[in-house]
């Protein structure tokens, strides 16, 4: 009798402390909604939309698009994308050509035009909206880092 009043205790000391560490969570991402609702959508924010190059946000991020894409067809038929970024048109464009990484396959040669494994930019490039972010970012570039003088040290 005494071993399963104590185990009961337990268990509502238990219960107890789950459902006050479960409360004092005062704000998240999904706002109010519980976890097994849907929230609302929220607002479609404008891009960006400016011929500025973005810094990038961590080591091997893709660039991102400073444009608006919009209606822009990137699909088995045709790339809208290629009629700038392509090589034979970035002079008249002035638009940034597409990396050369693109033009390797996956056996490292290198193809005449866009690789097919790179040809939905869409996959890793995306259009930058005007949206505040949830989360600040403290990233700082390697070369950014390096160029800094250390202290009482090397560079």
């Amino acid at each position: 009798m005494k071993r399963s009043a104590i185990a009961l205790l337990a268990f509502a000391i238990a219960a107890g402390a789950s459902s006050l560490a479960a409360q004092t969570v005062s704000s998240s991402l999904r706002g109010a909604t519980p976890l097994n609702d849907e929230g609302p959508a929220p607002p479609m924010l404008p891009n960006r939309n400016t011929s500025e190059r973005e810094s990038r946000n961590y080591p091997e991020q893709p660039p991102v698009i400073p444009h608006n894409i919009d209606g822009y067809q990137v699909d088995l038929n045709g790339n809208k994308c290629l009629s700038c970024h392509a090589r034979a048109r970035t002079a008249e464009s002035q638009a940034p050509m597409v990396s050369i990484t693109h033009f390797m396959d996956r056996d490292g040669q290198f193809l005449a035009s866009i690789s097919p494994r790179r040809f939905f930019c869409t996959e890793c490039h995306v259009p930058q909206s005007t949206a505040n972010p949830p989360v600040s970012n403290d990233f700082t570039d390697i070369d950014t880092l390096l160029s800094r003088a250390s202290p009482g040290g090397r560079r």
